[in-house]
Order: structure tokens, then C-alpha cells, then sequence
């Protein structure tokens, strides 16, 4: 069976049993080729709770000055590890970044319903200042840092943008893939309220939305194709309210046969999809 049909045939709901299914698929692919970054450093702390833990992978040989691809994974805001021993993911992500001549760090943070908002965004802010701090000695110019982040990452790192007026400093560009944006269906939603809270009247001070569209930054938005209802429903909301601001729509990557969780796993074997338009990206915004 192909990827393609195996995607088809994967209900677009996100559950434990899709998320499985979607691991599995591309899993041999990952394994089956160097996924890994040559020289990766676990593990180092950017903050107090234990939480607060990045890896940091690159080439065997780097010049210092190489942009650095910060990942956010996600979770549901209430699970999710940047490596789970035995899998690629997602070291692949790292890997697919220093095979590019890219920094690639991936990040752990605090999780709901212990840490709900805005402690995504925080330790999002924590990592970048990590990064301006101390990436050079890892080859990476901490001049030029995109910020990028899939699902719940994506909505911590929206939740940063936001903060910090669309545009805070020291980032170069920002990548949102499947995030949240808008929290009109957080009432029935469990997840979004664990971390965003179970008091409707505060939604629409804390969702990023309104501070997006005010971004000074390049940022590229995604969705899958085969992506849920709702996060369909949110890059249709973002990408409206852009045009509303701006009269253009921002950068958007329609990432064709993918599920919501295999939009993530495939980078670095479906290219095409969503690694050619990232690459694209980031050097362009990076130049």
C-alpha cells in the first residue's frame, strides 16, 4: 500500500490510534536512511522546570553563521516529547535541518493542565533567548532564528508572536503548521481548554489571532489537506483576517495527501509536500 493510500484510508480524526498509524507508516523510511543530524547535543537546560530541556543538531562541520530552525512539537497541549527513544521524532526534524545547513533545535515545554496559558508561549520566549544567548557555539547566528511549531506548537509559538506584538525580536521568520488561532470553539473543545481555561469570557483576550495579523514577520502558514474540520476552519480564519489587514494573504503551504499528523512525520520523505516550500522559506527569509 502506498503512503498516499494508507493516508486515505486514515480516519482525519486525531487520535492515539491515528497518531500511531501515521508513526508506523513513515517510521521504516526514517529509519531506513541517516534521519539524524550528525552531531546532536541533548538535553540542555533553557530554564528551571524540568520541562525546560532542548537538543540542538547540526552538521559535523558548521561556520558559525547558519540559520537555526527552532521546532515546537505538538501534543494537544497536554502530551508531546521533542525525541522518544526508538522513533525518529523528532530528531527527523533536526536531522532534515542540518542536512540543509541548517541549526536545528528541538524543545520540550511545560504542559497543560499543570501549566496552561500562557506557559507554552513563555517557554517558546525562553528557547529563542537560549538561542540568542548561546547557539554560535553551536555553528548557528543567532540573527537569523525561525521559529516554527506544528499543531499545539504551533499555537504556543502564535501565542509568542501575539505577545510580543506579531514581531518580537531577534526572529527572523515564523512557521505555524495546523495550529489554533481563533478559541470560538473552545467551550466543546477539552483540550483547548485545558489550556486556554473553562471561562469563555477571557477567549478572546488570550487567543493570538488579533496580534498575528499585526506581525511584521514573514510567516508561513499550513494546513493538510486531510486535516480535521477545525483546523481547516482556523487557517480559513487567519488567512481572512490577513487579507482583512493587509489586502494579500500571507505566505500559506497546502500540504496535498497529508493527515494531520503525517504532514509533520514525512519531512524528509515526502519532499514535495511541505519540505521544499519549507526550505524555500526559511532561506529566503534567512537570506
Amino acid at each position: 500500500m502506498s503512503y498516499a493510500e494508507a493516508i486515505r484510508k486514515t480516519p482525519s480524526e486525531v487520535t492515539p490510534e491515528t497518531v500511531q498509524a501515521m508513526h508506523r507508516l513513515f517510521a521504516p523510511a526514517h529509519l531506513s536512511r541517516t534521519y539524524q543530524a550528525p552531531v546532536i547535543s541533548r538535553d540542555l537546560a533553557y530554564g528551571t522546570d524540568e520541562r525546560h530541556r532542548l537538543d540542538v543538531h547540526r552538521g559535523a562541520e558548521t561556520s558559525e553563521s547558519s540559520p537555526v530552525l527552532l521546532f515546537v512539537h505538538g501534543g494537544g497541549f497536554i502530551a508531546g516529547e521533542k525525541r522518544t527513544e526508538g522513533s525518529p521524532y523528532y530528531d527527523h526534524v533536526g536531522g532534515w535541518a542540518a542536512e540543509r545547513g541548517f541549526v536545528g533545535v528541538t524543545v520540550n515545554y511545560r504542559l497543560a493542565p499543570a501549566h496552561p496559558w500562557p506557559s507554552g508561549s513563555q517557554d517558546v520566549a525562553a528557547a529563542v533567548e537560549w538561542i540568542r544567548d548561546n547557539i554560535t557555539a553551536h555553528g548557528g547566528d543567532p540573527e537569523r532564528i525561525v521559529v516554527a511549531g506544528h499543531s499545539a506548537g504551533a499555537s504556543h509559538v502564535a501565542g509568542y508572536l501575539a505577545g510580543h506584538g506579531g514581531t518580537p525580536p531577534h526572529v527572523a521568520a515564523a512557521v505555524l503548521l495546523s495550529g489554533i488561532y481563533t478559541l470560538r470553539d473552545a467551550e466543546r473543545n477539552p483540550l483547548l481548554r485545558a489550556y486556554y481555561g473553562g471561562d469563555p469570557a477571557l477567549y478572546e483576550a488570550r487567543e493570538p489571532l488579533a496580534g498575528l495579523v499585526e506581525s511584521g514577520l514573514p510567516v508561513l502558514y499550513g494546513v493538510a489537506e486531510y486535516d480535521p474540520p477545525d483546523f481547516q476552519e482556523q487557517a480559513a480564519a487567519v488567512i481572512a483576517a490577513h487579507f482583512a489587514r493587509h489586502g494579500a494573504v500571507p505566505a500559506f503551504a497546502h500540504v496535498q495527501g497529508h493527515h494531520h499528523i503525517s504532514e509533520i512525520v514525512s519531512l524528509g520523505i515526502d519532499e514535495p509536500a511541505l519540505g521544499v516550500t519549507l526550505e524555500h522559506f526559511i532561506r529566503r527569509s534567512t537570506s
